[in-house]
């Protein structure tokens, strides 16, 4: 009785921790209806601990507190029991910065641990599926544990990458932290650890065969200090308990099976070249050759590609178009304009121009409905360094081709430098391929999901034509540039009716660029009206 009467004062002394700290009584209301007395123990030393809030020496005593259940529970703050040691803090997740993003890399880590940061400044860069992006920061704090280094791969999204604190003071707390169920370093551990726990796997099949492990509390502290997994040493006490005998002689076991662990690995010496993949290797029968390992971006790239042949109808429709007049307006627009404008420039705005005459080609499938957008995002296919990236001029539609072009370059140059926001490269309704510059006669591109088209465009070449107007003469003919676009289409949003009519427009707009020029002076003067009409 009075044994009782002690734990009832110690649990609502506990209760009333939780009311002033603010941490969640319900969780405690939860114990209490299932008169968990054991686990209320376990809550209230910890409310106790938390709170600096003495309970009476009883309260520590162990048969009724469930303490071989520990580390399989979750303490008061959401997290596991192996955090409660360490001081406040935050542990930063992988973050989402793809649409299309299931993994990352960690390709730079700007701060250290121990360094300071505020909002806006960029922890570390991190390589998705699509580009290199920075990973922000939205409050003020201090970087105490850096989980995965620079090279980390494949690192899953929301798995821990780094843990920060609010004050400096707690950074030396964290230098052995460390998270062992999001430990990408796992795959670059040493290898001497796999035949450890391999030969010793029957003492481990034994211990998760049990309900738990028995162990003395002098064994578990011994254990603690020396890094000794309990699951891989078999206890000799009454009923299998693990004593600190046990723990001393696996210990004594270990260090005798690790000088053989070299001698066994010899041997596999000659295997080291591998791992430089750049030096040429040679194989029986076929010439030297260079293994060349994957970017994640170039991975998943390739994924999507092969998705997108394999998965979406394609069908293509090409088209011929004369470029003097293009020609002679580019000539014209670079004397007077403050950014150089490239063919590509011109050819964009014509493009964006026959989206919004024919809005079906600006659509995208979206798996149970087609989706039509109002303005065209067009998306400008780019060759860099880690593979071929389509940023986003935004509401191509709507600008001028000087802006185009300013636009255009810029993004090229974050593009190739890896400086890309998610915002410039994630989306849009319209991608154009320009090959030109590589002289290839004709492009046909793989439509990019969930987009229903793509427009291939070819270089220009000078070809010999038949005039109509001196068929009658002697020289009937006339010299032309011309250029091929090819517009591959996802059948299941766009037929060939709608492919042929865009491309018959596009096909105007080259030939005809002064028409796409009068478009903005159409669209002011719509709104002009409308705001009188208001």
């Amino acid at each position: 009785t009075a044994t009782t009467e002690i734990y009832t004062q110690a649990f609502v002394g506990s209760v009333r921790c939780v009311q002033e700290t603010g941490i969640n009584a319900e969780y405690m209301g939860l114990l209490q209806r299932k008169r968990m007395i054991s686990r209320l123990m376990y809550v209230a030393r910890l409310v106790a601990a938390r709170s600096n809030v003495a309970l009476p020496s009883v309260c520590s005593r162990s048969f009724l507190t469930a303490r071989t259940y520990a580390p399989r529970m979750t303490n008061i703050c959401g997290q596991m029991r192996r955090f409660s040691a360490y001081p406040s803090h935050k542990v930063l997740a992988m973050p989402n910065l793809s649409p299309t993003m299931t993994k990352g890399t960690i390709s730079k880590w700007y701060k250290k641990e121990g360094d300071s940061f505020a909002p806006g400044d960029v922890l570390c860069d991190v390589e998705t599926d699509k580009a290199t992006v920075g990973f922000e920061m939205i409050e003020n704090g201090v970087l105490a544990k850096i989980i995965c280094p620079v090279g980390s791969k494949d690192v899953p999204l929301f798995a821990p990458v780094a843990v920060i604190v609010d004050n400096a003071k707690d950074v030396p707390a964290f230098e052995n932290f460390k998270v062992e169920e999001a430990s990408p370093a796992k795959a670059a551990a040493p290898a001497k650890k796999e035949p450890e726990k391999k030969e010793e796997a029957k003492p481990e099949a034994k211990a998760q065969a049990g309900d738990r492990v028995l162990v003395s509390p002098s064994a578990k502290k011994f254990a603690a200090d020396n890094k000794v997994d309990l699951a891989l040493v078999k206890g000799t006490g009454p009923k299998g308990r693990i004593l600190k005998e046990d723990i001393q002689a696996y210990m004594e076991k270990s260090k005798k099976v690790e000088p053989e662990k070299p001698v066994a690995a010899t041997p596999a010496a000659p295997a080291a070249p591998k791992s430089v993949p750049q030096k040429p290797t040679a194989l029986p029968g076929l010439p030297e050759f260079v293994d060349i390992e994957l970017t994640n971006y170039k991975r998943v790239a390739a994924e999507r590609l092969t998705e997108a042949k394999q998965t979406v109808p394609h069908f293509y429709v090409s088209i011929e178009c004369e470029v003097d007049e293009l020609l002679k307006l580019r000539e014209e627009l670079n004397k007077s304009s403050k950014s150089k404008i490239s063919i590509n420039d011109l050819l964009v705005k014509a493009a964006a121009q026959a989206c919004k005459k024919v809005p079906d080609a600006n659509s995208a499938w979206m798996g149970t409905f087609i989706r039509r957008y109002k303005d065209v995002d067009m998306c400008v296919a780019v060759q860099t360094p880690n593979g071929l990236i389509a940023p986003i001029v935004p509401r191509a539609n709507l600008k001028g081709v000087e802006q185009i072009a300013f636009d255009t370059k810029a993004l090229i140059e974050k593009s190739k430098a890896n400086k890309l926001k998610p915002e410039e490269f994630i989306g849009g309704t319209f991608t154009i391929s320009n090959a030109g510059m590589f002289g290839i006669s004709q492009l046909i591109s793989i439509v990019n999901p969930p987009q229903a088209c793509i427009l291939g465009v070819s270089q220009v070449e000078k070809v010999l034509l038949v005039d109509e107007a001196k068929i009658k003469t002697d020289k009937p003919w006339r010299i032309a540039s011309k250029l091929m676009g090819t517009l591959s289409c996802d059948h299941r949003v766009v037929d060939g009716a709608v492919a042929s009519e865009w491309t018959k427009e596009f096909k105007r707009l080259v030939e005809n660029p002064h028409l796409m020029l009068l478009q903005p002076n159409k669209l002011i003067k719509q709104l002009f009206l409308s705001l009188i009409h208001i």
